[in-house]
């Protein structure tokens, strides 16, 4: 089938109901480079909200579903050429792993937000489900990965560009929660505090799983130890809202990861220095045009995105640039990046061929694994106020 007859990929939504800022993140992400269209979706657990949803997006109302099993249903009896491709899962947490194993096992190309599912048991099952059907792209959303200037950073880091590394110091301080916000309306810190709906951890669930797979994706290195310690520090709150971890890589590196929302004045500070024996490499989000050399002798080159001094170094990092230098590319073009690389690879998949390596440049299911192993490692260390091996 040639690329022409395929046309743009049909995407169905389950969660982004009205109100929801990941949910609007995902649609834009999705199609900000033109070749995927939201047909569908079961936006809410209530109808009513689901259609809001779906008429703010024009879509069809037969399109627009109360549940994701009436979703899978309905869309199975379209025409091929007519029904989704694949379905991006926007909820709570709580609810990603029903949804992605349905999807999966209906035939359908997963994208999910994270972490993965709400317990580790969840996450191994979906693993192996996903593993049985080879076919069938699962994509997670570690966004922070598709930005170029960290995209430059694991090529600069695996290239031996700073020699070994030695230390890895990974931070991730927002201050949204230093106030009980989830008892005065707030919806998005109502569920994310919510054991039952987030999972076992709070920060740490929530952006920690965030740091750890960002000092792994561009180190290359795997954390096999860590000793942590998690606070509730708002009174009243049922899970951590503030953590720390030193951190022991398979290679006898060291690091260190920060993550809390109850730094006040923090708004999404998520940063990484990596130190080695040439020098370190140094990114912050908020700043995300720029990652900065520091060698050893005190001088500093600031790489900026889109010169061609990054082509050369990165093609990863070049192919993840979509505008010339100078015009600041950010949060939605690093999420519209996992999702660019994941659709060309199911794009390669329908059209019988082999996807690209830079296609395949984006977290999986084996990533969401690592993020539920995270959890629980860094919980029973906190719990036993010891180093814990990684726990798998």
């Amino acid at each position: 089938m040639a690329k022409s007859e395929i046309g743009k990929l049909k995407m169905g939504m389950v969660g982004g109901g009205p109100g929801s800022f990941i949910g609007d993140a995902h649609v834009k992400a999705a199609q900000f480079d033109g070749g995927v269209e939201l047909v569908a979706g079961a936006f809410s657990s209530t109808r009513a909200k689901s259609e809001e949803r779906g008429r703010r997006l024009y879509l069809h109302p037969d399109r627009v579903y109360g549940s994701h099993e009436e979703m899978i249903e309905k869309e199975l009896r379209l025409p091929a050429g007519e029904r989704i491709d694949f379905v991006a899962i926007v909820t709570p947490n709580h609810l990603h792993y029903r949804a992605a194993r349905d999807f999966l096992n209906a035939g359908f190309h997963v994208v999910c937000d994270k972490p993965m599912t709400l317990t580790l048991v969840e996450a191994l099952a979906l693993r192996n489900l996903a593993r049985r059907k080879p076919k069938q792209v699962f994509a997670l959303t570690h966004n922070y990965t598709g930005y170029p200037m960290v995209k430059l950073a694991r090529d600069m880091a695996r290239q031996e560009r700073l020699g070994r590394i030695l230390k890895v110091v990974v931070q991730y301080p927002q201050g949204w929660l230093v106030e009980r916000i989830e008892k005065t309306g707030s919806k998005q810190a109502e569920w994310r505090t919510d054991p039952k709906r987030a999972g076992k951890a709070g920060a740490m669930g929530d952006i920690g799983t965030h740091a750890a797979n960002l000092a792994e994706y561009v180190t290359g290195l795997r954390i096999t130890e860590l000793c942590a310690d998690l606070a509730s520090v708002v009174s009243g709150r049922k899970l951590d809202d503030d953590g720390n971890c030193l951190l022991r890589f398979d290679s006898g590196a060291r690091g260190v990861l920060i993550a809390s929302q109850v730094c006040a004045g923090e708004l999404n500070g998520l940063r990484i220095r990596i130190y080695g024996q040439k020098g370190h490499l140094y990114w912050r989000q908020e700043t995300p045009e720029t990652l900065d050399f520091c060698a050893c002798d005190g001088c500093v080159t600031a790489y900026r995105r889109g010169t061609a001094a990054i082509s050369a170094l990165s093609q990863a990092a070049a192919a993840a640039t979509r505008i010339p230098f100078g015009h600041p590319e950010g949060f939605y073009e690093a999420f519209a990046t996992i999702y660019k690389n994941a659709t060309d690879t199911m794009r390669a998949r329908l059209e019988g061929r082999k996807p690209s390596a830079i296609n395949l440049d984006f977290p999986g299911v084996d990533d969401g694994v690592r993020g539920l192993e995270f959890i629980e490692t860094v919980i029973k260390s906190s719990k036993s106020k010891k180093w814990v091996k990684w726990i798998r």
